[in-house]
């Protein structure tokens, strides 16, 4: 039989755990690189940019446009790259609390 009381306990519990995943995100990193790593781009999994590596020959003023875009491209990719790790930590900060239910996507919910 299907216990609703249960089932809320489950919910608030899954809520609290989710919000201390959550909470923890800052201490998972991820490094996207480009310009075959002349331009290396750090960030966390709040997707917050904490570190910026530029190799000193980058470093010229006749070439800013290219280093803005080696930027732009190294960043982009550290967040390609950190999304998949934001998920498996989500996932299993909350293993196990809610049933599997077909058609049930948690993973919409992080």
């Amino acid at each position: 039989m299907f216990n609703m009381m249960d089932m809320f306990g489950k919910v608030k519990e899954f809520q609290s755990r989710m919000q201390e995943a959550q909470q923890s995100l800052h201490g998972i990193s991820e490094t996207g690189e480009s310009g075959a790593g002349l331009v290396r781009a750090t960030v966390n999994g709040l997707k917050q940019v904490v570190k910026l590596d530029i190799d000193s020959d980058l470093i010229k003023p006749d070439d800013k446009e290219m280093l803005q875009d080696l930027i732009v491209a190294a960043v982009n990719k550290a967040m390609e790259n950190i999304e998949p790790k934001i998920k498996e930590h989500l996932r299993k900060s909350t293993e196990g609390l809610m049933p599997n239910i077909p058609g049930f996507d948690l993973g919409s919910m992080m």
